[in-house]
């Protein structure tokens, strides 16, 4: 992945420091709870799939994180690969439990788009919705002062102990246009998604499903393709 220092150094300097504070902060209160609470770690590969789309799309969607008492340390990634191209979202977040199930997420992001990448700092939520709705709504802004918001949500409903069906959506949205990353300003993409998962073990869950995208407003402009509806089969798991 190619990174452009000059915009590297242009991150904002208090979303940088705020970083570098809260793993102070993270690493000194692991230390002094070193004999009280257990250090946990997880691994989850959500979405690691291909689809029916035109030139059978590979994606992923994971994340890796560290915990100690009500404080956390999260690497976040999706992305899509099409005919050797990427584009990814990537997160690396420092998590403070604020109520049960959820954390208040405050950290870096890095997007690549074929050759170009993007820096922001994020501020968000993660955490259980009532009905036990899996939700991660983060803010982001650059060194330009541009802004944007992404939101995810998914709900499992289990048919059996085994079989399990996943709805899902994803919304996006950013207040101008950056065209280098073919991101344009207001509403900006939609996602919907229904998988159907069997869960041999816990840790492990082939699934298949439909999965629906569409861009809007200027995001549609920079595409050449401003919806797709595909079918998609892959494995989830954890450790």
């Amino acid at each position: 992945m190619k990174v452009h220092t000059k915009t590297a150094q242009k991150l904002p300097g208090l979303v940088a420091f705020g970083l570098i504070i809260s793993f102070f902060v993270f690493h000194q209160s692991a230390y002094a709870g070193m004999m009280d609470e257990p250090l946990v770690t997880k691994f989850t590969m959500d979405k690691l799939e291909i689809s029916n789309a035109k030139n059978n799309p590979k994606k992923w969607e994971l994340d890796f994180w560290v915990m100690k008492d009500i404080q956390r340390i999260v690497f976040k990634s999706e992305g899509e690969t099409v005919d050797g191209e990427t584009e990814s979202e990537n997160m690396l977040l420092y998590g403070h439990g604020i109520a049960p199930y959820w954390d208040v997420q405050l950290g870096l992001a890095y997007d690549t788009h074929e050759e170009e990448s993007h820096n922001w700092g994020v501020i968000g939520l993660s955490g259980m919705a009532p009905y036990f709705f899996e939700t991660d709504i983060h803010a982001l802004v650059d060194s330009d002062g541009n802004l944007g918001l992404r939101a995810n949500t998914e709900l499992e409903l289990l048919i059996t102990q085994r079989l399990i069906l996943v709805p899902e959506l994803e919304a996006e949205a950013y207040s101008a246009n950056i065209p280098e990353m073919k991101l344009g300003s207001g509403f900006s993409s939609l996602a919907l998604g229904l998988r159907l998962k069997y869960e041999f073990k816990r840790e492990f869950a082939p699934y298949i499903g439909v999965a629906w995208h569409k861009k809007y407003g200027n995001t549609a402009d920079f595409s050449t393709e401003d919806e797709e509806a595909s079918l998609v089969a892959g494995v989830s798991f954890w450790f």
